[in-house]
């Protein structure tokens, strides 16, 4: 088992940034990529970025040279720095970890969760 567990959402102004961290606990040699999630009100989860174990990441359209994702192998540590934030960033953000092949950004993919941070954006 594998237990995530995130830190530094928080409330900030349009065009502001946030680093958000995620912990990884237990079993994490089996973990062979890593992403972030989002889910505002009333809207399905959406895939924010990716990072695979050599470092090779992706990321969603609507983040593009505003989001970088990484990691800390060594902390069992990932972030997502969020920089030029806009209100539509406004959502809880999850960090989520696979033991798959795949390589996706598709939820259905991940088999970890973290409980989530709340992140606001605002105007």
């Amino acid at each position: 088992q594998v237990q995530l567990v995130e830190s530094g959402g928080g409330s900030v102004q349009a065009g502001g940034s946030l680093r958000l961290s995620c912990e990884a606990f237990g079993y994490t040699y089996s973990i062979t990529y890593m992403g972030w999630f989002r889910q505002a009100p009333g809207k399905e989860r959406e895939g924010v970025a990716r990072i695979d174990s050599d470092g090779d990441t992706s990321y969603a359209d609507s983040v593009k040279g505003r989001f970088t994702i990484s990691q800390d192998n060594t902390k069992h540590t990932l972030y997502l720095q969020m920089n030029s934030l806009k209100p539509d960033d406004t959502a809880m953000y999850f960090c989520a970890a696979s033991y798959t092949g795949d390589r996706t950004m598709h939820d259905y993919d991940y088999n970890y969760w973290g409980q989530g941070t709340q992140v606001t954006g605002s105007s």
